[in-house]
C-alpha cells in the first residue's frame, strides 16, 4: 500500500468514525470531532504525500502518532463504560492510524535503501 492511499484511509476513518460516534452517543460532546479535525488535515496532506514532499509527509506522520496516542484516553473510557460499539469505533480508528504510521514508516526506509 502506499503512503498517500493509508493517509487517505485513514483519515476517512477518522472524520466517520468519530462523527458516527457523535452522533449516536446520548449525550454528544464536542471533544467527539477531534479525531475528525485530525483526518480532515491528514487529508489535506494527501496531496503532498502523493508528491512525495517530504515536510508533509512528515507532518501526515507526526498527525498520525498524535491522533493514535491521543485515543489512548477514549479507548480507556469506552471501556471504563462498557459502551461496545464505542470502544470498536474507538479501535477500529487506532488500527488505521496504526497501519498509516506502518506504511509512512516502510516508506521512510525504502526511500532511505534507495538513496544508498
Amino acid at each position: 500500500m502506499k503512503p498517500n492511499t493509508a493517509n487517505m484511509i485513514n483519515g476517512i476513518v477518522l472524520v466517520l468514525f468519530s462523527s458516527w460516534g457523535y452522533f449516536a452517543s446520548d449525550s454528544p460532546s464536542a471533544t467527539a470531532f477531534i479525531p475528525a479535525v485530525f483526518g480532515v488535515a491528514l487529508l489535506a496532506c494527501n496531496g503532498g504525500i502523493k508528491a512525495e514532499n517530504k515536510i508533509i509527509s512528515h507532518v501526515a506522520v507526526t498527525l498520525t502518532l498524535v491522533v493514535l496516542l491521543a485515543l489512548i484516553m477514549p479507548l480507556r473510557g469506552t471501556l471504563s463504560r462498557g459502551d461496545t460499539g464505542a470502544t470498536l469505533r474507538v479501535i477500529i480508528m487506532m488500527a488505521s492510524s496504526a497501519l498509516a504510521l506502518a506504511v509512512f514508516i516502510r516508506s521512510f526506509i525504502e526511500a532511505r535503501r534507495n538513496r544508498a
